[in-house]
C-alpha cells in the first residue's frame, strides 16, 4: 500500500455511498488529505441520520473508515454488522488507556481513518471530549475537519493539520465549524475542551 494514501473501500461501497448522497440530494465537498492515517472530526452531531450520511460520504470519497461506539451497541444483534461497517467498541465505564491503545494500533496498522464525534452525544453539551485531539497528538497524524451541513446538504472534508498547540488548534476548529449547520441546530454542542478552562 502507498503510505501516502488512507485505506480504500471497495468500488461497490464507493458507488453505493455516492448513490445514497445523490438520492437524498446531498453533494460532497473537499478532498481526502494525503496521509496514511488520520483522525476525522465528525461535527456537528445532532441526529442519528449523521451516521448514515457519514458512512455514505466516506465511501463516496473512496475511503474505509473506523469509528468508536458504546460497547453495549455491539452486544446487540447488530454487533457483527456494526463491526463490518468499521465500528470499534469502547467501554466508557472503565479507564482503559484508550488514547495510548488506539495510537499504538494506528502506528502498527495498514492505514486508518478514525472518525470521532467529539461531542460524544446528539444532545447539546458544554464541552467536547478531548480524545480526538489526544489520539492525533499521540500518533502524530493529521486532524481532519469532517462535516455534514444540513442547510447546504453538503458532506465534506475540510481543514486538515497536525496538532501542535491546543489553544491555537481549537481556535482554528471553532472558526471552521462556526458556519456549519446540523440537522437540529439547537443541539449543536459548544466547541470547547475542559482543558481550555483549566
Amino acid at each position: 500500500m502507498n503510505l501516502t494514501e488512507p485505506r480504500r473501500c471497495n468500488p461497490l461501497a464507493q458507488l453505493l455511498g455516492g448513490l445514497v448522497l445523490s438520492v437524498f440530494g446531498w453533494q460532497k465537498a473537499g478532498q481526502v488529505p494525503s496521509a496514511r492515517n488520520m483522525v476525522i472530526i465528525a461535527a456537528p452531531h445532532t441526529t442519528n441520520w449523521d451516521f448514515i450520511f457519514l458512512l455514505a460520504a466516506a465511501y463516496s470519497f473512496g475511503i474505509s473508515v473506523n469509528w468508536l461506539g458504546k460497547d453495549s451497541l455491539f452486544r446487540s444483534p447488530l454487533g457483527p454488522i456494526l463491526r463490518f461497517l468499521g465500528g470499534v467498541p469502547v467501554d466508557r465505564s472503565k479507564r482503559n488507556n484508550l488514547v495510548q491503545s488506539l495510537s499504538a494500533q494506528i502506528e502498527h496498522g495498514s492505514g486508518i481513518a478514525l472518525v470521532i464525534p467529539p461531542s460524544g452525544t446528539r444532545r447539546k453539551t458544554e464541552h467536547w471530549k478531548s480524545g480526538f485531539y489526544r489520539i492525533a497528538e499521540a500518533a502524530q497524524i493529521p486532524l481532519v475537519c469532517g462535516y455534514l451541513d444540513y442547510q447546504k446538504k453538503e458532506a465534506g472534508l475540510g481543514l486538515a493539520f497536525l496538532p501542535s498547540d491546543l489553544s491555537r488548534d481549537m481556535n482554528r476548529i471553532r472558526e471552521f465549524y462556526e458556519p456549519i449547520v446540523g440537522k437540529y441546530p439547537e443541539n449543536k454542542s459548544r466547541i470547547r475542551l475542559r482543558e481550555e478552562d483549566q
